[in-house]
Order: C-alpha cells, then sequence, then structure tokens
C-alpha cells in the first residue's frame, strides 16, 4: 500500500497506477463534498471530474503544509463554485428581494430524528444561491466576506441568503418531523 506521499509524488510524475489509487482512495469522499453542491448525482459527477482532472494536473502545487485531505476538498468546493457560476445562466433564479421566509420558531429538532438522505433532499430543495452559501458556511466553515468575494456576491446578500436558507430548512424539517409523526401515529 502506497503512503499519500508516495501517491502524491507519482501523481506529480502523471503515473497512471498513482493516480488510479488517489481516485480510489479519495473518490468516494469528493463525491460527498460535490453532492452539497450539485442539484443532482449526475451533477456532482460531473464536479467530482473536474476536481480530480484539476487535482491531476496541479497535485506538483501541494505545498505539503496542511492536510492533505483539506487540499482536495478546497479544490472540489471551487470546482463546484465554478461549476454554479458557469452554469448560473441556465439555473432558475429567485430574486433574494422576491422570497420571503417565515421562521416556524422551532428551536432545535432531535438529533437523530432525520435520515441523512431526508436532511439531503431537503438541501437539495433550496435554490441553488442560497444552497451554496448555506454549505460554504455552515458546513465549509468560511465566512460571509469570504463566500461573497468567491461568489461575486455582496456581503449582506450572503448573510441573509444563509439566513434564508436556514429558516427555508427550518420550515422543510418541521413539515417532515410533522409528517413522520402523524405517519407513526397512525402505526400505533
Amino acid at each position: 500500500m502506497m503512503s499519500d506521499q508516495e501517491i502524491i509524488e507519482g501523481c506529480a510524475k502523471h503515473d497512471r497506477k498513482s493516480q488510479q489509487l488517489l481516485y480510489d482512495k479519495y473518490s468516494r469522499f469528493l463525491l460527498g463534498v460535490c453532492l452539497r453542491y450539485a442539484t443532482d448525482k449526475a451533477e456532482a459527477e460531473d464536479i467530482l471530474q473536474d476536481s480530480f482532472l484539476k487535482i491531476f494536473f496541479n497535485i506538483k502545487d501541494f505545498s505539503g503544509t496542511g492536510s492533505f485531505i483539506g487540499w482536495l476538498r478546497k479544490v472540489a468546493v471551487n470546482t463546484a463554485i465554478t461549476h454554479y457560476h458557469k452554469n448560473l445562466k441556465y439555473r432558475y433564479h429567485i430574486e433574494i428581494e422576491e422570497y420571503v421566509s417565515v421562521e416556524t420558531g422551532v428551536a432545535s429538532f432531535e438529533q437523530d430524528f432525520f435520515t441523512s438522505d431526508e436532511l439531503y433532499k431537503v438541501l437539495n430543495e433550496l435554490p441553488a444561491g442560497y444552497r451554496m452559501v448555506f454549505n460554504l458556511y455552515a458546513v465549509e466553515g468560511y465566512k460571509h466576506k469570504e463566500i461573497a468575494k468567491m461568489l461575486g456576491i455582496d456581503t449582506n446578500t450572503s448573510k441573509s441568503q444563509y439566513s434564508r436558507a436556514k429558516a427555508a430548512i427550518r420550515d422543510k424539517l418541521e413539515i417532515l418531523r410533522k409528517l413522520k409523526s402523524n405517519y407513526s401515529a397512525s402505526d400505533k
């Protein structure tokens, strides 16, 4: 079994075996990252493919400072952002001023009440801009100023999209919780 360092060195020399080992080792993880930014699995797989092309062409630039998996994740996230910008004109877009959200007032949900598939579906139902900001802020840990720069939007737009994404998620999870409660109550 080759170490990450040996795989990196092999990939820098365009060694096919090393590239295959890298893909086999990290493709599932990176697909999970891509799925958070894509509208469906096919789009996530396209982003993943583009990510690996960038990884293979730029692996020589990995400095070794910081974690390799963190560098891989950053490449995938940046590729997803590029993909989002490239395809923005083809997506249905809701202007933020036209979106009115209603807070449900629900403070929290049972941690294990929803399956990962249910949570993924709720996130995937968000408008693309909201989903992008939510993932970058809540999942990846970027600051609103950084998100604004990456997406070419105002910092306040990033903040309001995040706020509205949270409200929409809360609304959708509350509806799902009620449906599940009614369903489980009818089983008794």
